[in-house]
């Protein structure tokens, strides 16, 4: 990652941090000097990039959580209020994704429309609550990132559920930055565009040649190109941003 956005004593919480973007989000911010907690479902994959990270002599934690539990919430909560006195940053990026478009809003079963309100939505709004008092503990002030997405902005078909889910976000975003701008903590949000990562494999080539053809920079979308405005925001340097939604899709589409 380029950039000399500097997170040097900062604790920083990523959920879905095991792999793919939040993977690529959690090694910016560690080399930009942050203390990392990684927040991930599958124990072995937060296990094996929390040994990776470890490996180049970063700072981090692996606690696996369930972000449509509840319980599991307050669990992670509670075990890393006994490990840090404060949480600097807050990136909620866990949502669910893979596998579930590629259908009309007639054929969307209400099972699944649940479960994807549950991740994408239910999980950073407890994510954020149950890390709001060490958020507010934050000496620098407290910085929520919100991992929305450039198909909530532009109306992306046969994905009602996912853009659903990610234009709440959005809108939670901007609600959150109200209530928690009173105790100096920061929240915004990123809608990327198509990121090529794992979870974006089974994307049909029409759709990720349509993101391509129609940016102002015609080229895939990697993680590299998105982690920095991440770092960004959750530094000193975003002191006084809140409440914004940043699209990073090469000019494909604009909030």
């Amino acid at each position: 990652m380029r950039g000399v956005i500097d997170l040097s004593g900062r604790t920083i919480v990523i959920t879905g941090a095991g792999r793919g973007l939040g993977a690529a989000f959690a090694e910016a911010c560690a080399l930009a000097g942050a203390r990392i907690i990684i927040a991930e479902i599958r124990a072995d994959l937060g296990e094996e990039t929390a040994a990776a990270l470890r490996d180049k002599g970063h700072d981090i934690l692996f606690r696996p959580i369930d972000v449509a539990d509840p319980d599991s919430i307050t669990a992670f909560a509670t075990w890393l209020a006994a490990h840090v006195d404060a949480v600097d940053g807050l990136l909620n990026n866990a949502a669910l994704a893979t596998g579930i478009g590629g259908k009309g809003f007639e054929e969307i079963d209400i099972e699944t429309w649940d479960m994807v309100m549950r991740i994408n939505v239910r999980g950073p709004w407890l994510m954020t609550r149950a890390m709001a008092p060490l958020l507010r503990a934050s000496r620098p002030g407290g910085r929520v990132v919100n991992i929305a997405s450039d198909t909530a902005l532009w109306g992306a078909p046969n994905l009602l559920h996912y853009v659903a889910s990610k234009g709440a976000v959005i809108s939670m975003t901007r609600s959150l930055s109200r209530e928690l701008g009173v105790d100096g903590v920061t929240v915004n949000a990123l809608a990327p565009g198509l990121v090529r990562v794992e979870a974006t494999d089974y994307v049909p080539e029409q759709r990720k040649q349509l993101y391509v053809q129609g940016a102002a920079i015609q080229r895939p979308q990697i993680p590299d190109d998105t982690v920095g405005a991440a770092v960004f925001l959750l530094s000193d340097a975003a002191a006084f941003i809140s409440g914004q939604i940043l699209p990073i899709n090469g000019g494909f589409i604009s909030a």
